[in-house]
């Protein structure tokens, strides 16, 4: 990544942490799961009136066109619309992302529900608001406000479509400017899928540029460089360089601050990155217990508890899944912490996942756990291993469920931290980590590596592991 990219993962990270930070969405940000362009909409309409798509670019008054010549009647439009945009399409890696990362805020000019559908797979409630009736009503519990300013798929009739309604925006659809306008006030805003030819952007633009004047906070907007095409003359090419330099300064003009990347992929590596800063603190304790060995059950409830309060104390947030013999320590542990801070237990302190014991749909119960463990492990950046045994048939065995979760965290880049001298399963997985750590991986390695040995070392105690692993954690 070059150093603008790092600067904007840097920018956005903070006004992350700070909930500040809201996407904007445009067209080209559904057009990687499978969504067709403006161009391809229109095609159909195009052809109708008898012109060829790839030679208009005002693609809204085509649009209008196609309306006056059927004398207002859009239904061909609307049913254009379900058609392209109802097909049971998955959400891109970049709303995967984006849905598991704490924004609360989201708008779009696309029709489809994509944005939607990331946030209710990650478990999130979506506030949807479709209509001016919709912005005086709040959905109970919600994780996140999806503004669709140009409508629904549901609902093509009254979708913005045409320039018809595109001109009567501002006095049918004025609550959704002012929404829009106290949101670019108050939060700091990524573009995402916008291009020089998205037929919305200009009115975007419009309504920045009339509320903000010269006192406009910093948003940011990320395109693909202009390259050159197959066959494309130096002179056109050199055309095109010379609009995308002005076009960075009419964004800017409105507050909007162009970040360029080569290829699309990348916009994914700059959110991964973000994401990546935003689980860093964010702390998954696997832990199980039948039998405490070497040690006795109240030093180790005692060191669960101790750990969990001192992580808590250190402003990262806690994932569970209530092992036993474990999980009541690690709640006792963060919810002492928040009470003495003067704070409320939410889920920016402590997060628990209970697995269910009897199985009440169609998918075996193993199924469930595993999705359970990959759905948990998805919010965390390091993950901390205690203990690991059960009671099978009357007899202790080792944990299978927390080798699951182990493996999970090392397939997605999750730093592990057996601690060893808590025996069973994670003294196991400490050798593993001892073998296969790579200190050049990362940018404190050297200091990482005496820590990591200490954590398996026999002559390590508990209070000793405690200060090892809050010595650790801002090293990674």
């Amino acid at each position: 990544m070059n150093r603008e990219q790092l600067r904007l993962i840097d920018n956005l990270s903070k006004e992350l942490a700070e909930g500040n930070l809201a996407i904007f969405a445009g067209a080209g940000f559904s057009r990687a799961a499978g969504f067709v362009d403006w161009k391809s909409l229109l095609k159909p309409i195009a052809d109708d009136l008898e012109l060829d798509v790839e030679r208009e670019w005002d693609l809204v008054t085509l649009a209008q066109y196609h309306a006056n010549v059927n004398l207002t009647n859009r239904a061909k439009l609307n049913q254009l619309l379900v058609t392209e945009f109802s097909a049971n399409v998955a959400p891109t890696e970049n709303h995967a992302i984006l849905a598991r990362l704490p924004i609360q805020t989201y708008w779009t000019t696309n029709y489809d529900r994509l944005i939607e559908t990331a946030l209710q797979n990650n478990e999130k409630v979506a506030d949807i608001k479709y209509t001016t009736k919709q912005l005086a009503t709040t959905r109970p519990k919600r994780d996140a406000v999806v503004y669709k300013m140009h409508g629904d798929v549901e609902h093509a009739s009254d979708a913005v479509l045409i320039r018809d309604d595109y001109e009567r925006y501002h006095v049918k659809m004025q609550p959704f400017i002012t929404a829009l306008s106290g949101d670019l006030i108050a939060k700091t805003f990524l573009f995402l899928g916008f291009s020089f030819s998205d037929p919305n952007l200009e009115y975007i633009l419009s309504r920045v540029r009339i509320q903000f004047a010269q006192d406009q906070r910093q948003h940011y907007c990320i395109l693909r460089k202009a390259s050159k095409e197959p066959r494309e003359g130096q002179a056109d090419f050199e055309y095109r360089q010379r609009k995308e330099e002005l076009f960075k300064g009419e964004l800017l003009r409105v507050g909007i601050k162009v970040i360029y990347v080569d290829l699309f992929s990348e916009i994914t590596d700059i959110l991964k990155a973000i994401e990546h800063r935003h689980k860093k603190k964010t702390i998954f304790i696997s832990g199980a217990a039948h039998d405490y060995s070497p040690w006795t059950e109240a030093e180790s409830e005692q060191f669960v508890y101790n750990l969990s309060k001192a992580i808590s104390a250190k402003q990262y947030r806690v994932i569970s899944g209530f092992g036993l013999g474990i999980g009541s320590a690690v709640i006792t542990g963060v919810l002492e912490q928040t009470i003495m801070n003067g704070g409320r237990l939410d889920s920016d302190q402590l997060i628990l996942r209970p697995f269910p014991q009897s199985q009440s749909g169609q998918k075996p119960l193993n199924e469930l756990w595993t999705e359970y463990r990959h759905n948990m492990l998805a919010h965390a950046g390091i993950a901390i291993f205690l203990f690991g045994n059960k009671l099978k048939d009357g007899e202790l065995v080792l944990s299978n469920g927390m080798r699951e979760e182990f493996d999970i965290a090392v397939a997605n880049g999750i730093f592990v931290i057996p601690i060893g001298i808590t025996g069973s399963i994670s003294a196991e997985l400490w050798k593993e980590v001892i073998q296969g750590y790579d200190e050049s991986k990362y940018e404190h390695g050297k200091k990482i590596t005496p820590l990591l040995d200490e954590l398996g070392d026999e002559a390590t105690t508990l209070n000793r592991a405690q200060e090892v692993i809050l010595t650790l954690l801002p090293l990674i």
